[in-house]
């Protein structure tokens, strides 16, 4: 059953206009979609999630990280959330002709003020990313092939370069890689790719 699945990043310093330079860190690690590249959109988010958003602004074409970074600037505050979303290209199959294509899918980054909802960002991480679901990484209702080994392997690659980056290239203190129901993805990740060898 597919899952939700987020990688929670925490810094030691992450207080006012400290937030900006760790955001278009982390931003500059992705690898965006060739076929929708830049930031596509970005919120900003007052107190809490219940709250109504002060600035939100769709990009078409999506712009550079470092003009959404400049963007939000204006508005940086230890009791608001920043939201961009973006979209890197995985394997995805199509269920009409079988063919394995790579798509744009979304991918959305939650960067949390210390005071925000509470200080949510201490479960969530000061930037939140989220991935929508796990199935492009495990592909669990499609049948094994050699073609679809491989697609697995490289959405998995590309998972987990992106993770390494974000830690190692961000001066980020701890990472979590993580699923909504609590599973452990690695062992998830490991079981599936077992049967991909």
């Amino acid at each position: 059953m597919s899952d939700p699945l987020y990688l929670s990043l925490w810094f030691s310093d992450f207080s006012g206009p400290e937030m900006l330079p760790h955001i278009l860190a982390v931003l500059q690690q992705f690898p965006f979609s060739a076929q929708r590249p830049g930031i596509a959109y970005l919120a900003v988010q007052p107190v809490s999630y219940n709250e109504a958003t002060v600035f939100e602004r769709r990009f078409s074409p999506g712009i550079s990280p470092e003009e959404a970074v400049m963007i939000a600037a204006d508005l940086v505050h230890d009791d608001y959330a920043y939201i961009f979303d973006a979209y890197w290209d995985l394997w995805t199959q199509d269920e009409a002709d079988g063919q394995w294509r790579l798509s744009p899918a979304l991918v959305q980054f939650m960067a949390q003020g210390e005071e925000f909802d509470e200080g949510v960002q201490k479960e969530t991480g000061h930037i939140q990313i989220d991935f929508g679901l796990d199935s492009p990484f495990l592909q669990e209702t499609i049948a094994l092939t050699e073609e679809s080994q491989a697609k697995i392997r490289d959405n998995v690659a590309r998972l987990v370069e992106f993770t390494v980056k974000a830690e190692k290239n961000t001066r980020a203190s701890s990472r979590l890689l993580w699923s909504e129901s609590k599973e452990n993805l690695a062992q998830k990740l490991i079981a599936r790719l077992q049967k991909v060898q």
